[in-house]
């Protein structure tokens, strides 16, 4: 996709989006976005959200979960690397402004597919559509089919869709969307791509690692998705010792459920873990 030129930037360039990401270390992909690496992406997939969030608060990070999402696909855990789309009501100067922008860098079809042209697999398209139901169905199934082809992953759509039979029956998807319309997108201008967005309470910057689950989605920064991931398993590995010395009787739940565990139970886990 071509950054450069005069006129209007719906691209936010990846030096910008290197800059608004610039607590990452990770390697950057080609639009400026930190390359989460895959097996992490993968490993992300066993945290639950109270997990995620707790990591997050403790860094001060309170406000990244937002929940109350019609999921297409509600068996799927969603996970994946952000790719960002700002909508806003159409107002027709802005419109014609951002549809000859998108021309001269070379963008065809319907504003909502410029996002979808972009991404890549392991992405999840996050669109800021301002809750808009009627008139803001930003994927039917053929786009959702584009979305599923490209990313294997799905999106966090802040708005509606259309042809949810159709799109209930594509495999490897997952959307979380507001509410489900037979009319199509209209009345709306694409505004930005990999810019920061807000999707309900929460703030979304390009490359946040998107976890989708049943109880909502948690929007993890890319520098801390490492210390989410690992927490969460050493919070499980802790919960089947737990439950494998309840089982036999060794300790009682008192013990395994105080606040802190005595120095003999650290060090019972401890050779256990040696042994697993």
């Amino acid at each position: 996709m071509n950054h450069g030129g005069m006129g209007m930037r719906i691209v936010n360039p990846p030096e910008a989006v290197a800059e608004l990401t610039r607590l990452c270390s990770y390697e950057r992909l080609p639009d400026g976005r930190p390359k989460v690496p895959d097996d992490l992406l993968e490993r992300m997939e066993k945290v639950t959200t109270e997990e995620a969030w707790g990591v997050l608060r403790d860094h001060g990070y309170s406000l990244q979960f937002e929940g109350n999402w019609f999921q297409t696909h509600p068996d799927k855990i969603l996970v994946g690397r952000a790719v960002t789309a700002l909508m806003v009501p159409h107002r027709p100067d802005l419109n014609d402004l951002v549809q000859e922008s998108g021309e001269e860098h070379g963008l065809a079809g319907g504003q909502n597919t410029w996002a979808i042209d972009s991404l890549s697999p392991g992405d999840v398209l996050v669109v800021d559509l301002f809750g808009k139901i009627k008139d803001g169905t930003f994927a039917g199934d053929n786009l959702s089919t584009s979305i599923q082809t490209r990313t294997k992953a799905g999106a966090v759509i802040d708005g509606a869709i259309r042809d949810y039979q159709g799109v209930a029956k594509l495999p490897d998807l997952a959307i979380f969307c507001r509410g489900l319309d037979p009319s199509a997108i209209a009345d709306t201008t694409l505004l930005g791509i990999n810019t920061p967005i807000r999707i309900g309470q929460a703030t979304v910057l390009p490359g946040d690692v998107v976890l989708g689950t049943p109880t909502g989605i948690i929007f993890i920064p890319a520098h801390l998705a490492d210390e989410v991931v690992e927490r969460s398993e050493d919070i499980r590995l802790k919960d089947e010792f737990s439950r494998l010395r309840l089982s036999q009787g060794r300790y009682t739940s008192g013990e395994i459920d105080g606040r802190t565990w005595t120095d003999e139970m650290e060090q019972d886990y401890r050779d256990w873990l040696m042994k697993k």
